[in-house]
């Protein structure tokens, strides 16, 4: 039997995220089949097997946070490798027991979705509300950019199926819904009702007798030394701010209480219950002028206010997003910010791109104005290569880069992803133009290898594409400076006294003032725009 811990997919990452699983046990895999897809904090990765043989067992959930070095599947390789790993096995069973019935689709669906093939994008939010719904996510046609499947695809697909109104509308509230819990522990219902009158009143006595039985019935907090669970389970104890050793259980392996995820979640239900119904019961009736929520609204995060149901979802923080949050903090609170503004007047510009666009279409090459801008910036980085850096702060050195790497702010559903076009002093405005498209596209597609993310010696960022005049870019550390580029727009300017109206593109540059003074700045952005108004300069480039 052999143990697949999850490797090492890229340098500094410490675990990953089950995206989906692509095979079920008893499948026969080949060797560097694609297992699953796991996504870590920069990318969208497959997992191939690295053995032949038969699955055995799956010991990861769609939607887990996996450690690197823990075992995620084992394989029956044939060869009467003996099995290594019972105690994880055991863990997994237990786990599976209890969580895989109500996140794995019927036979019927696994079948229907394995025989479609192919992959299926959708962040691991959509998948989860999929699997709320009842929604093979495989068989949803997605609306999003480059067919990715978005919510709305999930949730029309629900109602196309007959799914239950009430079934729906519990799953839409929140992709985090609530999973029952067998014997006699407390379930979650909603407890909203008209405020004020006898009815009320009963019904809050009423909550606050379920809430102290659910703590003082079985619920009672207990005291043990060591605890075992899975890793799963441990983290949901943590999100949930409870001590493993507290929680009750009549589960053991190995003659050790044994707890897993659903006790977790019943006994943090319980002690907020309990906080809750205490404060009801000493508040009075008529001081309630909205309605109750129920604890379990309140856990997933949806609330309802006043006389309709005003609702709030939560998603994750984690993989892809918690990155670029991680970064750009460590950038705001490590480089002391400073942003210059410009604007360069490009109706030359304007008039060359629409020249040479023809002859691009031509080639099926989409020329927009970012190549332009690109070979602008790296002519001002030759003149003001301060610019292309980096500040080592353990040697105290200050890193001047001679490849001139740019990276190119494109926005995904997974947040602002930075794809590196290299040497971009060496390369034509047809060629950039065209490895921006491709970089672009496969970023938004999460298909970008975390080789293509880095290396990059400075940034630009094109918000204008949305619209907008002028921002404070957030530099990508450790680079020293990033180029944020406005709206290119007609807008009124002074010509030798008079008011015309001109093409121009705001420039907003961010740079580390620990490295980069203001002047240096200043002139770099007035060496962009010299080539930006002058576009037949780039030609000496």
């Amino acid at each position: 039997m052999f143990e697949f811990k999850l490797p090492d997919v890229g340098e500094g990452v410490a675990e990953g995220e089950i995206v989906e699983w692509l095979v079920e046990p008893g499948d026969t895999v080949e060797e560097d089949q694609v297992l699953a897809e796991v996504e870590t904090d920069k990318a969208v990765v497959d997992l191939p097997s690295p053995k032949a043989g038969t699955v055995v067992e799956l010991l990861a959930e769609e939607g887990d946070m996996v450690p690197v070095g823990d075992v995620v599947v084992t394989i029956d390789t044939g060869d009467g490798e003996g099995d290594t790993g019972g105690e994880v096995s055991a863990e997994a069973d237990a786990e599976a027991e209890t969580e895989a019935a109500a996140d794995t689709p019927e036979d019927g669906e696994a079948a229907e979705s394995s025989a479609k093939g192919g992959r299926v994008f959708a962040p691991p939010n959509v998948r989860r509300l999929a699997r709320e719904l009842d929604v093979d996510v495989a068989s949803v046609t997605g609306s999003g950019p480059g067919g990715r499947v978005t919510e709305a695809d999930v949730r029309e697909a629900a109602t196309k199926s007959g799914s239950d109104d009430a079934d729906v509308a519990a799953a839409v509230t929140s992709v985090d819904d609530e999973t029952e819990t067998d014997s006699d522990e407390p379930k979650r219902k909603s407890a909203i009702s008209k405020v004020g009158g006898e009815a009320e009143t009963t019904e809050r006595k009423s909550a606050v007798s379920k809430a102290e039985k659910s703590t003082h019935d079985g619920i009672e907090a207990a005291d043990r030394e060591r605890t075992l669970a899975a890793p799963a389970t441990r983290r949901v104890a943590e999100e949930e701010g409870v001590d493993l050793d507290a929680v009750p259980t009549d589960k053991t392996r190995d003659g050790q209480a044994y707890v897993e995820s659903d006790d977790v979640r019943a006994y943090a239900e319980a002690q907020r219950a309990a906080k809750q119904a205490e404060a009801e019961a000493d508040a009075e009736a008529e001081a309630a002028v909205e309605p109750a929520v129920s604890e379990a609204e309140a856990a997933t995060g949806a609330a309802a206010t006043g006389a309709g149901d005003r609702a709030e979802t939560t998603e994750p923080y984690r993989g892809i997003r918690r990155t670029i949050g991680q970064q750009m903090e460590q950038s705001v609170y490590t480089a002391p910010h400073v942003s210059h503004h410009d604007t360069a007047v490009v109706d030359d510009l304007v008039e060359t791109r629409a020249e040479l666009k023809g002859r691009a279409d031509e080639r099926g090459i989409s020329l927009t104005y970012l190549p332009f801008v690109m070979k602008a910036v790296v002519a001002g980085l030759q003149e003001y290569p301060i610019l292309n850096s980096s500040l080592d702060e353990d040697e105290e050195v200050i890193r001047i880069k001679h490849d001139y790497n740019i990276g190119v702010a494109v926005a995904t559903d997974a947040g602002l992803m930075v794809p590196v076009v290299e040497a971009v002093d060496e390369k034509g405005l047809l060629q950039i133009a065209s490895e921006v498209r491709e970089l672009s596209e496969r970023a938004r597609e999460r298909d970008l290898a975390r080789e293509e993310m880095q290396g990059g010696t400075f940034t630009v960022t094109n918000f204008g594409a949305i619209g907008g005049e002028y921002a404070t870019p957030i530099i990508n550390y450790p680079e020293t400076a990033i180029l944020g580029l406005g709206a290119l727009e007609q807008r009124p300017t002074v010509d030798d006294g008079e008011v015309v109206a001109a093409h121009t593109l705001p420039l907003s540059l961010s740079i580390d003032h620990r490295v980069i003074d203001g002047a240096e700045a200043a002139n770099f952005t007035n060496t962009v725009i010299e080539y930006l108004e002058d576009p037949r300069l780039l030609l000496l480039e």
